[in-house]
């Protein structure tokens, strides 16, 4: 059984974000600020993803934005519509990921990868 996202595409479908292909407004706030908690989405699409298996569907913080860039899940299939997104720097506890460790992995992550989770279950 998969746990998938209740919003991942279907495998035939484009990433959702590819309907937007225009760059991120450079006026517009981080939907993501320094601080924020967030969880990854839980999906395994049919095509490349950078969002890797190991932090599908954990809890993380976002610690910066790192920039925008096009969606590499979309570019990657080499079709020209790739979206632009901002990247998040976002800190995970090892222990968190793999069960176990006392140290912290930052992963530079698309924002559509995150939502924002505002469960404290820490």
């Amino acid at each position: 059984m998969t746990d998938a996202h209740p919003a991942a595409p279907h495998p035939a479908a484009p990433h959702p974000a590819a309907s937007h292909p225009a760059a991120p407004d450079p006026a517009a706030p981080d939907r993501f600020p320094p601080g924020t908690r967030v969880r990854t989405y839980r999906h395994d699409p049919p095509h490349h993803t950078r969002l890797p298996r190991y932090a599908r569907g954990k809890r993380g913080v976002v610690v910066e934005p790192e920039g925008p860039e096009e969606l590499a899940d979309i570019s990657a299939r080499g079709r020209g519509d790739a979206p632009v997104e901002q990247i998040y720097a976002v800190r995970f506890e090892a222990r968190d990921l793999w069960g176990e460790g006392d140290h912290h992995v930052v992963l530079d992550l698309w924002e559509s990868y995150l939502e924002e989770d505002p469960d404290d279950e820490r």
